[in-house]
């Protein structure tokens, strides 16, 4: 197989699509952010890279918390729209109807509509070139009813999607089941 070659790239096919929800002056922001993930497992942690000059790093410096919301295809529209805007010009939360509760951190605005919410500390802050790439904690976890299984969180019903760079930037949904974790690669050792 033929390779090409394109130098150093942020690359990792796909990448979640969230909102980094943060109170700004007082105000709940919400932003989308592609370039986030799974940073420890204990303490539970998590990871996303934002650029110096986003509203959002100004919410997170000034509170030391975040939220990161999952968005369902349902909000697709909205989660688009709120990285098209800056909270610093325009409400997000009117303008896309979000419903806004607090949990245990009356500093990490969480969307209602999102099937999943993490409330997060923040427990670093890195300088990464363009990006801050910043470190939570998370403090607690939100998974609405209707999106469990046995009890569990089921990405089925949370429908969540992800970011694709490609030949045009898009949205992909997450959905064809190829088998079960711990279980599909059984038989290959011999």
């Amino acid at each position: 197989m033929t390779k090409k070659e394109f130098g150093p790239q942020p690359w990792l096919f796909p990448s979640p699509t969230v909102l980094v929800g943060t109170l700004v002056d007082g105000k709940a922001d919400f932003a989308p952010y592609a370039w986030c993930g799974i940073a420890g497992g204990e303490p539970p942690a998590v990871s996303v890279a934002v650029r110096h000059q986003r509203h959002t790093l100004k919410g997170i410096r000034q509170n030391r918390a975040f939220s990161v919301n999952i968005p369902s295809v349902d909000l697709i529209r909205e989660t688009d729209y709120c990285g098209m805007v800056s909270g610093a010009q325009a409400d997000k939360v009117k303008d896309c109807g979000f419903k806004v509760y607090y949990g245990g951190l009356k500093t990490a605005p969480l969307i209602e509509q999102c099937p999943v919410n993490l409330e997060c500390e923040v427990l670093h802050l890195l300088n990464v070139g363009i990006h801050m790439l910043v470190i939570g904690k998370i403090i607690q976890s939100h998974v609405s009813e209707d999106c469990l299984t046995d009890g569990q969180p089921d990405i089925m019903k949370i429908r969540p999607f992800v970011y694709s760079r490609g030949p045009a930037a898009r949205y992909n949904a997450v959905g064809e089941v190829l088998g079960r974790a711990y279980d599909i690669g059984k038989g290959m050792k011999q």
